[in-house]
């Protein structure tokens, strides 16, 4: 039987296989007992090669294909990851550009101070070498450290302070867009509340150390100095960021309208006291009494930049409570985008200062 059946394999594989035939063949041959199972047995062999070819033809039909689309996917590939490693280097050149601006930006400030010093410097050695007395005329341990160690510290300090603050408002805008819950927003709203009252302190710690050095602003970039206002931002400037940027209701536009005019009018107050310090510090050092040695009484105008001390803690204090008073108006979520708003503008202001001293970088 096993030849039988290799003999209609290799019949049907050569196309003369005569199914009929074979029938009357293997009637023949074995009678009609036997009929019905070779039948089957027919059929099965003829189905199994009929899979087998109709496999085959698929693996000869698919394989090319196949190998075809995988050849074609190849370029597409390779410009994908082209592209990609270009966008990697874009993106890393911007890193090193803005890098680059920063530190352009830090020597700047920097080159600025050693000319403060220098002119410093200069001034004691004339005033020395006509036989005044420099002590009395505010250059204390001028000989020793022309910059104040307080100074120095507040420099670090503030510069870890922005750091840190341009970290808590990316924070603050994934939280925001995470939807996150009201709670744990909060929490981060806070924080970030919390971290523009260390900066008051720190400013309270450096103007007892040089209040001059504070409100001149050079501790800042230089368009932040553009709106700079007793060492700070304008209470009202602050709101004036802030309101544009919220969908509020109606009593709460109205509650931060009252509380635009009552910042206003502590602003106008304390401007006055400042130019009238200015001038009761001009008179003062105008009238002081020439002493003993060459030297010249200024206690009286050491007394005038004390004024001037608080009055820089008074500005910082109304910055303070009008940052806080405002939040109070405001829901979490509300609050969370104000103070986003707020951190991206310091940002934008420092950005333009970088861009603005990049230009001279730039081939013409």
């Amino acid at each position: 039987m096993n030849s039988s059946s290799t003999q209609f394999l290799n019949f049907k594989r050569m196309d003369v296989y005569e199914p009929m035939h074979q029938f009357s063949m293997w009637g023949d041959f074995k009678g009609n007992i036997y009929q019905d199972a070779a039948a089957t047995m027919i059929i099965e062999m003829d189905a199994k090669l009929d899979n087998q070819l109709s496999e085959d033809a698929s693996h000869t039909t698919n394989g090319p294909s196949n190998q075809c689309d995988q050849e074609a996917s190849k370029p597409v590939d390779k410009v994908l990851r082209r592209l990609a490693q270009n966008r990697e280097a874009a993106r890393k050149s911007r890193l090193r550009k803005k890098a680059y601006v920063q530190q352009l930006e830090a020597s700047r400030l920097k080159l600025l101070q050693l000319e403060q010093e220098l002119e410093q410097t200069k001034a004691q050695c004339a005033l020395m070498s006509g036989g005044v007395n420099a002590s009395q005329l505010g250059f204390h341990g001028a000989a020793t450290s022309v910059t104040p160690a307080g100074i120095s510290a507040f420099e670090l300090e503030y510069e870890q302070w922005v750091e840190i603050q341009n970290k808590k408002t990316t924070a603050l805008k994934s939280a925001l867009h995470s939807a996150l819950p009201d709670p744990e927003l909060d929490i981060l709203v806070k924080d970030t509340l919390n971290h523009y009252a260390n900066l008051f302190n720190i400013k309270a710690t450096a103007a007892k150390t040089d209040v001059c050095y504070l409100i001149s602003g050079v501790w800042k970039t230089s368009t932040e100095r553009l709106f700079l206002w007793i060492g700070g931002f304008r209470p009202s400037d602050l709101l004036k960021v802030l309101v544009p940027q919220l969908d509020l209701l109606d009593q709460q536009s109205h509650d931060l309208y009252n509380l635009t005019q009552a910042c206003q009018q502590a602003e106008d107050s304390l401007s006055q006291g400042m130019e009238k310090l200015q001038q009761t510090l001009a008179e003062a050092v105008a009238c002081g009494q020439e002493l003993g040695g060459g030297g010249y009484e200024m206690r009286n105008a050491m007394d005038k930049l004390e004024e001037l001390v608080r009055l820089v803690i008074q500005a910082d204090f109304v910055r303070h409570e009008t940052l806080q008073q405002t939040l109070r108006y405001l829901t979490t979520r509300q609050a969370a985008q104000g103070l986003i708003s707020l951190g991206e503008y310091f940002h934008r202001l420092r950005e333009l200062s970088s861009a603005w001293a990049m230009r001279l970088c730039e081939p013409a």
